[in-house]
């Protein structure tokens, strides 16, 4: 079943299955899909599928509706393919069809007629989570301390045999 995952710290696992009619998604309870985030306005896009891809229609918002990070305008639909990042404002959301990844075609965001945008990056490097930011501060700490003891007992090895 096709659906957007939505990634935002604080909104993550939430997710809408998708369906040819369209749908909307905003901030304020009339959506069929609603994220209570400041930053996604009261009426912000609404989707459908066609196919296997996921056509997104802007409706004016003020923080804007991003397909890979290119910005859709209220006059044009874009065309989001499976894997690819939908953000509204400041929440992305992926676009998953079930499929695996390798029988995905390569990605390309459609931005009306005459515009394509095809990313050839098939895999890229994602954001560190925090649990290997923490372990990298840990041994970064660890190693100075080392440090500081080294040079603090060869500092006082030398002011000893100066005596």
């Amino acid at each position: 079943m096709a659906k957007l995952v939505v990634l935002t710290e604080g909104f993550t696992g939430r997710t809408l299955e998708l369906a040819t009619a369209k749908t909307t998604l905003g901030r304020v309870d009339d959506n069929q899909f609603t994220l209570p985030e400041p930053s996604v306005s009261s009426h912000h896009c609404e989707v459908w599928l066609k196919g296997d891809d996921l056509v997104v229609k802007d409706l004016g918002s003020t923080n804007g509706t991003f397909l890979h990070e290119v910005q859709l305008t209220a006059e044009k639909e874009g065309t989001l393919k499976p894997g690819q990042i939908l953000r509204l404002g400041q929440v992305e959301l992926r676009y998953e069809t079930g499929k695996k990844q390798a029988e995905q075609p390569r990605q390309t965001v459609r931005l009306g007629e005459g515009s394509t945008l095809v990313m050839t990056k098939e895999a890229g490097f994602g954001k560190k989570n925090n649990k290997v930011n923490k372990i990298f501060l840990g041994v970064g700490i660890l190693l100075g301390a080392v440090t500081l003891l080294l040079l603090a007992l060869a500092f006082l090895k030398l002011g000893g045999s100066n005596s």
